[in-house]
């Protein structure tokens, strides 16, 4: 379908301020699923609409114009009303919500991620899903820009006032050794600074949490490795490369190696994450609490139960809220 000239559709003003936001006509169509070129009509069949020049095209990266300053400014209004006419529909009769934009952590993509969109699908029938995995800091980018519904993630500091966080389960961190060099009767703190750490790569949130936990406590260590990835990470200190600060839900992402390593507590202050849904507050209405609930117990079976059975000295910061 063409749209006709002179009418300013919600896809339009959904393109244009992907576009904004990216300042990339080639990110804006990554964002939204559509090609550079539909992007760009889109973009042409806008400012034919208002009869102004929204956006500096040649520029690198694109600019707002004054008119579409102003437009941007508006248009936030007409996405938030638009989003809260959808959830008030959706809420009023579940059976009709159509879309559901749901953003996990890798951590869950696994185990976890399936089970929840199993349920969900048996209960909104008519309903397309769309998931998207990634680091939580780039969740929280695609929630902030709309391009999500809810996430699921760890809390990454100070909780922001556009957004209702639910709680879903804290988990402390753990050594990782490889089996059989830390004698657990001596000073564990002491052998492994003889050994390298390998880090959990600082571009993300967790590894700068670690860094910084480690920092306050004036503990220097040696790395040669900083890797984003908990398989790499545990084939490495199953090789007896080093040692490392992992979480439980690492550990079941890469227990394959589980045979060859040693799992301990930090021979120093503990440290903990918190996962959580969060979704833009006021939108879905019930809705995140609702898919929050239907998570804790699919994390207790999958994960909390497994750890603790295996490491039982993570009972005591291994919980589900």
């Amino acid at each position: 379908m063409v749209d006709s000239p002179g009418r300013i559709t919600l896809w339009g003003i959904e393109v244009f301020m992907a576009a904004a936001d990216e300042r990339s006509i080639s990110a804006a169509a990554r964002r939204l699923g559509a090609s550079p070129s539909a992007v760009s009509q889109q973009l042409t069949n806008l400012e034919s609409a208002v009869g102004a020049t929204l956006l500096q095209r040649n520029a690198r990266p694109i600019r707002l114009t004054p008119a579409g300053e102003i437009l941007h400014r508006r248009a936030q209004t007409i996405l938030n009303e638009t989003a809260q006419a959808r959830a008030e529909l959706a809420m009023s009769d579940l059976s009709r919500l159509t879309r559901f934009r749901l953003g996990m952590i890798e951590d869950l993509e696994a185990d976890v991620t399936p089970q929840l969109l199993t349920h969900m699908a048996g209960e909104l029938k008519g309903c397309q899903f769309l998931l998207e995995t990634g680091a939580s800091h780039y969740l929280y980018d695609q929630l902030d820009a709309r391009s999500l519904d809810v996430i699921v993630a760890a809390e990454l500091g100070a909780e922001e006032e556009w957004v209702e966080v639910h709680p879903l389960m804290r988990e402390g961190f753990a050594i990782a050794a490889p089996r059989g060099v830390i004698d657990m009767d001596g000073d564990r703190l002491r052998q492994l600074k003889r050994l390298p750490l390998i880090q959990y790569t600082q571009r993300q949130y967790m590894g700068r949490l670690i860094a910084s936990h480690l920092a306050r406590q004036n503990i220097t260590l040696p790395h040669r490795f900083e890797i984003d990835s908990y398989h790499a990470i545990l084939a490495l200190v199953g090789q007896g490369a080093g040692w490392s600060i992992l979480t439980p839900l690492a550990l079941m992402r890469a227990r394959r190696f589980a045979d060859q390593i040693d799992v301990f507590e930090l021979p120093f202050e503990p440290l903990s994450r918190t996962i959580s849904l969060t979704a833009r507050k006021d939108i879905l209405q019930d809705m995140p609490a609702q898919v929050a609930e239907t998570l804790k117990p699919i994390l207790n079976d999958t994960i909390v139960t497994p750890v603790i059975k295996k490491y039982p000295f993570l009972a005591d910061t291994l919980t589900v809220f």
